[in-house]
């Protein structure tokens, strides 16, 4: 099969078998056959997200429009699900509309199935999302998985019990239970099988674990450290420890988790509760600690992370790592593959949960949230330092590999009473705000933190500058002006220079979003002129790419180059891309407006490709229209690669959940194209060369060709 007719979506491999189930899947499959919005619910351990994902999978050939996996188990806020489903889904959150709408109509006549993973602490907004988006996309399909069901008219649930479990030794091998404590097992001791000697020990141990996925698993690691026996022996014991005490920390759950007054914890939540328990004691006192202290990490982490939130005179920073590994040998914490950074590492809700209990049992809950917050904060620092770097694309893979944590703190440092913190958080993060796909969340954590502290501080400043870029991105100039007045007044008042060019080229680039050249020329000549001997940064950047504009709408094109070199060559010497590719952009626009149709195309692909690699839609989006542009102009016009072009474009410029923004000559030039193909193709054969751009993958061989679409 082509790649292009590769299904679209996000579903994320299978790292292990599933056993058994099939009658599970088929009993989902029906349920989605008849309803629009399945729950699949049961205790924790269960398997509820192993299903699921099977069964999207099987779902995926009846969705033109694919599958999408929505990971909430590290997302806190429920005010941020809508932007966490365009996060998962191809959606830029580049709008100032409220993120719901934008997701509702981005989903509006696209057949797929979104699938919302681990909602039981954000059901509230998981209501509300389902409604709005049900309602709005009558082709949309919901799949989610929680400990509770939304309680929704429209909704059918699956209860999914636990693995059937043998009455006897005659039974055993029709035992999905039995089967994958075997598989299991088999992992850990390899070639690992059940002799007649040890049969009875097996089928009392997946008794006592009575059927529970994670439980199983839990004490098949244990199998390379003692024999069946010896775990069946010792397990009866924890189950009386539990059923005989109120409250003991080794079996209870989270005091959020724990019953009402006159209620009993579930028997199955008892036996998930005794297993993992056990498993916590069968630890040693470092691997019990190292636990407990890595609950403390919303998502995935990497070891530099553990070992500097971890490491303490009790924790040495040298037994981090080795201790992580044992760690998961016993399934405590589950090894993530490898994509191309370093190796990540995370923890299931259960097990994070157990060990968040032991945190707070300890005393250490508020030092290590500390300590979580300490690393992140100094991860944006440097990150935010060395963005206009050679390490720029290993720090947008960082930051986004990252960024569930840093969520996490920066919800931790609003509820800071100073407020300081999260300022500097969230303005050292403009990076990814601005720069990466992200403005709708950077423009709500940048507001609430300016609201918590409003004393002026550079700080301040840059953060104000953050959310201007923000703005920039948004598409809404009309509302940078009063940022523009404080960031300079805050200038003014410290004397900082930074500061004061963040304020002119922002201000800049206000001018020439509202069609005021000449202040917009005026402004950025300024900042040029004050560090034209000096190495440029991000703002003198940004004000070059304001004049070279400028320069090109006057027809000055050799004076727009080399401003544009100026740039170019600062960018190359410092390793930079991402603003070396938007120069490229312009390079191209230059090269357009002096007749160089070979040399628009190559800037331009040049610019895409690196927009491409940092996920930038915007920037994906002004490159492929400018390309098309290119193609238009060329002097045997190719009308089928122009409209081929346009459709690639358009199907960024639709993920960015806003109508297209820019300078409107660069609007009229695509207009302009978008005529010139049609006139020369006729109607009905534009359609169909738009239409096969807009269905190709932007990571197809060669996308920017139309012969890299599939055929109807």
């Amino acid at each position: 099969m082509e790649p292009t007719e590769r299904r679209p979506g996000n579903l994320p491999s299978e790292t292990t078998s599933m056993v058994g189930r099939s009658l599970e899947l088929r009993q989902l499959e029906r349920l989605c056959g008849r309803s629009r919005l399945v729950t699949v619910t049961g205790v924790g351990g269960v398997g509820k997200s192993r299903l699921a994902r099977r069964a999207a999978a099987g779902l995926r050939p009846r969705f033109a429009d694919g599958v999408w996996w929505v990971e909430l188990t590290g997302l806190r806020e429920g005010a941020l699900l809508a932007h966490s489903i365009a996060e998962a889904l191809p959606l830029a959150d580049q709008s100032t509309r409220p993120m719901l709408d934008v997701v509702a109509g981005y989903l509006a006549d696209r057949e797929l199935l979104l699938v919302l993973d681990t909602c039981g602490h954000l059901t509230d907004a998981c209501v509300m999302a389902a409604e709005a988006l049900l309602r709005a996309a009558p082709k949309l399909q919901i799949m989610i998985t929680s400990r509770r069901r939304l309680g929704l008219m429209a909704e059918e649930v699956l209860t999914l019990e636990p693995l059937p479990v043998p009455r006897g030794q005659e039974d055993m091998d029709d035992s999905d239970a039995v089967t994958l404590l075997v598989e299991r097992a088999a992992e850990t001791v390899p070639g690992f099988t059940v002799s007649a000697a040890d049969a009875a020990d097996v089928v009392r141990l997946s008794q006592l674990l009575e059927g529970l996925p994670l439980a199983i698993e839990l004490a098949a690691a244990r199998l390379g450290q003692m024999p069946v026996d010896e775990l069946v022996q010792r397990l009866p014991d924890r189950f009386g420890v539990l059923r005989d005490t109120d409250g003991a920390p080794d079996g209870d759950p989270p005091p959020a988790s724990r019953s009402r007054p006159g209620t009993e914890v579930p028997p199955r939540h008892r036996a998930l509760r005794t297993t993992i328990g056990w498993s916590h004691e069968l630890c040693t006192p470092a691997e019990r600690l190292l636990w407990a202290r890595l609950s403390v990490f919303a998502g995935s982490f990497d070891t530099e992370a553990a070992v500097a939130v971890c490491a303490d005179e009790h924790l040495p920073e040298d037994d981090i790592p080795g201790l992580l590994g044992v760690l998961v040998d016993n399934s405590v914490v589950n090894w993530l593959p490898d994509t191309g950074g370093s190796e990540r590492f995370r923890m299931l809700d259960t097990v994070r949960e157990y060990g968040a209990h032991w945190l707070r049992e300890l005393g250490e809950e508020e030092p290590l949230c500390d300590r979580h917050l300490a690393y992140y904060r100094a991860f944006a620092r440097q990150a935010d330092s060395e963005w206009l770097g050679p390490e720029q694309l290993t720090w947008y893979a960082r930051t986004a590999a990252e960024y569930t944590n840093l969520r996490a703190a920066l919800d931790l440092s609003l509820l800071r009473p100073e407020g300081h913190t999260a300022l500097e958080l969230a303005g050292n993060l403009w990076f990814f705000w601005h720069a990466c796909g992200f403005p709708g969340e950077g423009q709500y954590y940048l507001a609430q933190a300016l609201a918590a502290d409003r004393v002026p501080s550079p700080e301040r400043g840059k953060a104000l500058w953050a959310e201007g870029m923000v703005l920039v991105t948004l598409g809404e100039p009309k509302a940078i002006g009063a940022r523009v007045t404080e960031i300079a007044s805050t200038a003014a008042r410290f004397g900082c220079a930074a500061t004061a060019v963040r304020a002119d080229t922002l201000a800049s680039i206000e001018a020439v979003m509202l069609g005021d050249h000449a202040r917009a020329a005026t402004l950025s000549q300024a900042v040029l002129d004050r560090h034209r001997c000096s190495p440029m940064a991000q703002p003198t950047h940004s004000a070059g790419f304001v004049r070279s504009l400028v320069y090109i709408g006057e027809g000055r094109i050799d004076e727009a180059v080399a401003v544009l070199d100026h740039v170019r060559a600062d960018c190359d010497r410092h390793g930079e891309q991402w603003a070396r590719a938007f120069a490229d952009y312009m390079c191209a626009r230059a090269d357009l407006a002096r007749g160089r149709v070979e040399a628009a195309f190559e800037h331009g692909r040049a610019s895409w490709l690196a927009k491409r690699r940092l996920d930038d839609s915007l920037g994906m989006a002004v490159a492929l229209d400018v390309l098309a542009a290119a193609a238009a102009a060329a002097a045997a016009s190719d009308a089928r690669r122009t409209a081929h072009l346009l459709g690639l474009a358009q199907q960024v410029w639709d993920t960015l959940g806003a109508p297209q923004i820019g300078v409107s000559e660069w609007i009229a030039t695509r207009r302009a194209c978008e005529e010139q193909a049609r006139q020369a193709l006729g109607d009905d054969a534009y359609t169909t060369v738009f239409h096969n751009g807009y269905r190709t993958r932007q990571d197809a061989p060669d996308p920017l060709t139309p012969e890299a679409a599939a055929p109807e």
